[in-house]
């Protein structure tokens, strides 16, 4: 790997370490920012360690979580940034529940160029790379720290789609969906639930082919986990538009409702556009 991307795998590794080191404390406490999300000192040790470090990759400015936004005037003018999500999946930490990841991204021309995503409680390290001047182009695993990646490869889409996704067991979309896949296909089975980043990288596998995203995520969610996708063959596409997903385009930091899909060939795209028709 260019040293680049092993710094940032390294610096993954790190705040992944300060995450499971407030883990294992006996007591911690957790509050809550004012949009009512959890927060954690494991939020803010990662947020820490890793808006230090990055200057010293890469110096251009950073949007976190865990900070203030820039106003959207001043974030227009950017070229390049970082964007993290230093506890990607909170909720799923305070639970001990263990999908929670970090996700690091670097955005250029508001597309996600870098993206690295580090599962603590497993020890996996996802990174995904756009751009030939960062090092090798493509999705990689990595299970021993960051010495041994792995090719990734999505698989093409298949009869029996199958479904990952973070709604409530129950809720109406879910429903929607199942019952749209099985008059396309003849064949739905109960997705599979999981919370944070981790949904990408699973899909960037082959081992899920459809992540439908219709309720609210910001784009420290969604960007790392992207590049992760998409260098494997998938790809994150609006709901509405089917166009990819794109960052630093409005005032809000909220993604519109989206697709990430396992198969991003455009030859699938009609059936993913048929989905669509049937699932709104």
């Amino acid at each position: 790997m260019d040293n680049t991307l092993s710094r940032l795998g390294a610096l993954a590794i790190e705040a992944g370490e300060a995450i499971e080191a407030v883990a294992r404390e006996a007591r911690w406490e957790i509050t809550e920012k004012s949009d009512l999300s959890p927060v954690t000192q494991a939020d803010l040790a990662a947020h820490d360690i890793i808006s230090a470090a990055l200057p010293g990759i890469i110096d251009v400015p950073i949007i976190s979580e865990e900070d203030a936004l820039a106003p959207f005037k001043t974030r227009s003018e950017w070229a390049r940034y970082w964007l993290i999500d230093p506890l990607d999946g909170t909720r799923e930490f305070i639970r001990a529940r263990p999908e929670y990841t970090v996700n690091i991204a670097l955005i250029t021309a508001g597309k996600a160029e870098i993206g690295i995503v580090y599962c603590p409680a497993s020890r996996r390290l996802y990174l995904g790379n756009h751009n030939a001047t960062h090092g090798p182009v493509g999705s990689f695993k990595a299970t021993d720290g960051n010495h041994h990646w792995l090719p990734l490869s999505a698989r093409r889409l298949p009869a029996e789609p199958t479904l990952i996704c973070g709604h409530r067991q129950g809720s109406a979309t879910e429903a929607q969906l199942r019952r749209a896949l099985s008059e396309l296909t003849g064949h739905s089975e109960a997705p599979t639930r999981m919370g944070s980043s981790i949904k990408f990288c699973l899909l960037a596998e082959g081992r899920y082919d459809l992540y439908p995203r219709l309720g609210p995520t910001s784009e420290w969610d969604t960007a790392a986990g992207q590049v992760v996708l998409e260098a494997a063959g998938g790809a994150v596409l609006e709901a509405r538009t089917l166009e990819p997903l794109g960052y630093n385009r409005r005032d809000s930091i909220l993604n519109p409702p989206f697709w990430a899909v396992a198969d991003g060939h455009p030859s699938s795209f009609g059936f993913w556009q048929t989905l669509r028709r049937h699932s709104t």
